[in-house]
């Protein structure tokens, strides 16, 4: 039915407009392969034959079906404590991230706030301006936080970005009149946020959510800076972890020829399986705010 409406809709059309949906339809198709097809080869690459990848007989489907890439990353066992530390950091941070990100964002959409101009800034000013490296690792050594799971959490706790674009979502999306509403209903700004914003925020709060758990799941750096203990080591740390052993595994001098192949093969699938089990999480995650997140993303992008 939707198709039908669709090809009426299309008839009804001048010719110059025929022409511009069927131009634009080609590009974003263009667009739509040039993003997917990258994703889909690491996909079909992790489950085949080595010798086929480098060969280039990889397109479109998986050639001499081969999981040994995935049984040799899984068989670390730091891989399912990495696993339990980036789901632990990823729920923790991004929930001080929206407990952090969203009220500030609400306080500076209301024009009534004393000195907001003034305090987003400041805020405004962190996004130019840092102090580095070796300065922010010597206040979290200072602060008690290294070797912490809140030296991963705390020091990014607001990104000024998205709380520009949950701001103009506040200050667009919500009518000034339901909080007058509410005011003479008896309701002050705190009951005002809880009862009423929050409710009809979801796709705001559906965007923050997952630009967030993302930075979080896929960051590693700050591990590597700030965490020593291997107990405490994210996912993407140990995964590293993992590549690098096998690469320097097949980089290492042989008797055999036939021996330094399999193993340079061998780092070959480990290295598109590393890829794969990284990004499933997120993969799983994101069918299901997607709804809330294209709704959220493009009206907190509108400024005014």
């Amino acid at each position: 039915m939707a198709f039908q409406l669709l090809s009426k809709e299309f008839k009804r059309q001048g010719n110059s407009d025929k022409a511009f949906d069927i131009i634009n339809h080609i590009f974003l198709f263009l667009i739509l392969i040039i993003v997917l097809y990258p994703l889909w080869f690491i996909v079909i690459a992790s489950f085949s034959a080595p010798n086929e990848v480098a060969a280039g007989n990889v397109l479109l489907l998986p050639k001499g079906f081969n999981v040994r890439g995935y049984a040799e990353i899984f068989k670390f066992e730091k891989i399912w404590i990495g696993y339990k530390n980036s789901i632990i950091y990823t729920v923790l941070g991004t929930s001080i991230n929206l407990i952090a990100t969203i009220p500030a964002a609400f306080a500076f959409s209301r024009r009534e706030m004393v000195g907001s101009k003034f305090l987003m800034f400041l805020f405004t000013f962190t996004m130019f301006f840092g102090g580095g490296l070796i300065p922010t690792y010597l206040l979290i050594q200072d602060l008690g936080l290294y070797d912490t799971v809140w030296a991963l959490v705390l020091p990014g706790a607001v990104s000024v970005y998205n709380l520009i674009v949950a701001r103009t979502f506040f200050d667009q999306s919500i009518p000034n009149e339901l909080w007058e509403a509410a005011n003479v209903d008896g309701c002050d700004y705190i009951k005002y946020f809880f009862q009423i914003v929050l409710p009809i925020s979801k796709p705001i709060i559906a965007v923050m959510l997952l630009i967030y758990a993302v930075g979080h799941w896929n960051s590693y750096f700050s591990a590597l800076i700030y965490i020593i203990d291997a107990a405490k080591q994210p996912l993407q740390v140990i995964l590293r972890e993992i590549l690098i052993q096998s690469q320097n595994v097949a980089n290492m001098g042989s008797t055999s020829m036939e021996t330094l192949e399999a193993q340079r093969q061998l780092s070959e699938m480990i290295k598109y399986g590393v890829i794969i089990v990284s990004s499933l999480p997120v993969l799983i995650i994101y069918p299901f705010v997607q709804k809330h997140f294209v709704k959220g993303m493009m009206i907190g992008a509108v400024k005014g």
